[in-house]
């Protein structure tokens, strides 16, 4: 097995509040991040949900039913998956080195969907902290009334 899960998924939406409020107050998750056109939510130790709103990304995604969503190598793994994509001919971003020192992939599904390969976990902070390491200035984690 080349990945271990998956490390984040990340919805488009139209009410970034309604939903935040709907995972936070079902799934008690906790919000680690709210930036201007998105909001992060942890999912567990190792993965986060992103809820977007509509509009241009950083790693060409495009919006839809949902923008990206990231595998978690397995460690070690994310040179193989690399060269694995070279092998197919697939084409690809990365692996895109992060502050941090964590790595990613971007590759295309056949919909079109942008798919990240993330090793985040098994590395540096993330590999010590797991979510929490993507907390920026984390926020309380239920949004005010």
């Amino acid at each position: 097995m080349l990945t271990s899960g998956f490390a984040e998924l990340t919805l488009q939406v139209r009410d970034r509040e309604t939903m935040e409020r709907f995972y936070t107050d079902l799934l008690d998750v906790e919000v680690l991040a709210r930036e201007d056109d998105r909001t992060w939510l942890a999912v567990g130790r190792r993965a986060r949900l992103g809820l977007w709103l509509p509009g241009a990304k950083e790693f060409g995604d495009q919006g839809g039913v949902h923008v990206h969503f990231a595998f978690s190598a397995a460690p070690g793994r994310l040179d193989e998956i690399t060269q694995r994509l070279q092998r197919f001919a697939i084409p690809h971003r990365g692996p895109v080195r992060h502050p941090g020192g964590d790595r990613s992939v971007y590759v295309e599904d056949p919909e079109g969907n942008v798919v990240e390969i993330w090793d985040f976990f098994h590395r540096d902070e993330g590999r010590r902290e797991g979510v929490e390491a993507l907390a920026v200035d984390a926020p309380p984690s239920r949004p005010s009334e």
